[in-house]
């Protein structure tokens, strides 16, 4: 669906209230993007990727065509096709390590692998970096076999097409970011592929703005309800992250932000941004980490502070998960492409697409963003300062009633400083840095200013 916003500019409220309602513009290139997105490549990944027989983690990684070690290097195979195309700043590999056995889920020494690919960013002042994630391995009833046929189509299928699609069509474009693809492995054995990845990136000091987690995104229909429906996708974010504690979950209490961690930001920003570039598609968002007691690769991103949120289909069907394949009273169970849409997962790509695209082309987030406290108002007044890289044209002002789930309001200045006639008491405000082709950055909530 396409998305309409209340906009105006700062010189406009003054002198009225009620501002006009308008559309919010689309960058031509991202447009561009999305379009190039096809259901027949993702259709043919997926089939590439059911053709190995089984992705276990615990499979083998010698045999060329059979297992979890032939899928990894096929992956990174097409990355390094689609690198060509990207003047030589898209690198691919199998980032490797060895799981000794844990007594759980890994019950011997087994090679980890990571298929990666790193489109590197045009500006060199520009350190940040964007993580799309799927992960690569499949199971069946028991996450233990590692020889029965497990197709994995959709779970996780759907994912690293999606991540693939993505490398393909973006990596003949240029971004002052970096932006990395992965399909992760261990997902199904305890978020081992995804927490060997975070714990390299924070010994690294990568400066990871945003990483979008895909797991399980290609199927418009669920089982016990028998819903179908590819209008929506939910999104998943944490409120904040475990690293917030002390002083800074203190602030958090005072200043009532218990719904404005980074990772709702960042869901906000895709509900935006995914609505904006792909038509008939709603997103929801979901405000917990991920489905009831149940996790994914997005969580040790999360547990050691990054910005970092899961995108999955809207309704589950669990004839289609975790099983061994088999027909039952006419029912047919196992993770096979025929039970997918994938021109649901189309669009559910877009959404990603676009995200990862108009982060990666905006300013990075305007720093040192306060509201001033000095004196009882029913103003508010923030201020701000240039973003650390790129340049920023102007910056937006959001802001939201206090029980609004999204931002209701873009107020667009190109001063660092405003005054609105809106009390803090009753809304929240937050303010992005927006580029020369209008793409803006994450929002930042304002610190406290004296």
């Amino acid at each position: 669906m396409r998305k309409a916003f209340y906009t105006l500019a700062l010189g406009v409220l003054a002198a009225s209230s009620a501002p006009a309602q308008t559309l919010i513009h689309r960058d031509a290139e991202i447009e561009s993007m999305v379009k190039e997105i096809s259901p027949d490549s993702l259709r043919s990944y997926i089939v590439s990727l059911v053709s190995f027989g089984t992705r276990s983690t615990l499979s083998t990684t010698t045999d060329k065509k059979r297992g979890i070690g032939a899928a990894r290097e096929w992956v990174v195979k097409r990355f390094t096709e689609f690198g060509r195309a990207s003047n030589g700043r898209l690198t691919a590999f199998v980032d490797t390590t060895t799981l000794p056995a844990d007594g759980r889920r890994v019950d011997a020494a087994t090679s980890l692998g990571n298929a990666m690919a790193i489109l590197k960013g045009t500006d060199p002042n520009d350190d940040r970096v964007y993580i799309i994630s799927g992960h690569l391995d499949s199971r069946v009833t028991d996450v233990m076999n590692r020889t029965a046929d497990a197709p994995g189509a959709n779970d996780d299928g759907s994912g690293v097409a999606a991540v693939m699609e993505c490398a393909r069509i973006m990596s003949r474009h240029s971004f002052p970011a970096t932006i990395i693809f992965v399909a992760v492995s261990g997902e199904e054995q305890s978020l081992l592929g995804s927490t060997f990845l975070a714990n390299s990136a924070k010994s690294k000091g990568w400066n990871i703005d945003a990483l979008l987690n895909n797991d399980i995104m290609g199927s418009n229909n669920s089982s016990e309800t028998n819903l179908i429906d590819n209008t929506r996708l939910r999104v998943f974010s944490e409120a904040f992250t475990v690293t917030d504690t002390g002083r800074i979950a203190q602030n958090i209490r005072n200043l009532g932000l218990e719904n404005d961690g980074r990772p709702r930001q960042l869901a906000r920003y895709v509900k935006e941004v995914g609505e904006r570039y792909v038509d008939n598609l709603e997103v929801v968002l979901i405000y917990r980490n991920d489905r009831f007691l149940r996790g994914g690769d997005h969580t040790p991103f999360v547990a050691k502070g990054y910005t970092a949120v899961r995108l999955t289909e809207m309704n589950e069907n669990y004839n289609h998960q975790h099983q061994d394949l088999r027909t039952e009273k006419g029912v047919v169970y196992g993770d096979l492409p025929e039970f997918m849409d994938f021109e649901y997962l189309r669009k559910n790509t877009g959404v990603n697409l676009a995200t990862l695209a108009n982060l990666a082309k905006a300013p990075s987030v305007p720093q040192e963003v306060k509201v001033e406290t000095r004196n009882l108002t029913n103003s508010t007044t923030l201020t701000w300062k240039a973003p650390k890289s790129g340049t920023a044209v102007g910056y937006y002002i959001l802001m939201r009633e206090t029980s609004w789930p999204v931002w209701q309001k873009k107020i667009f200045t190109t001063s660092t400083s405003a005054t609105l006639p809106y009390s803090k008491d009753n809304y929240f405000f937050a303010v992005q840095s927006v580029g020369s082709t209008a793409n803006e950055s994450l929002p930042v909530v304002p610190g406290v200013g004296r």
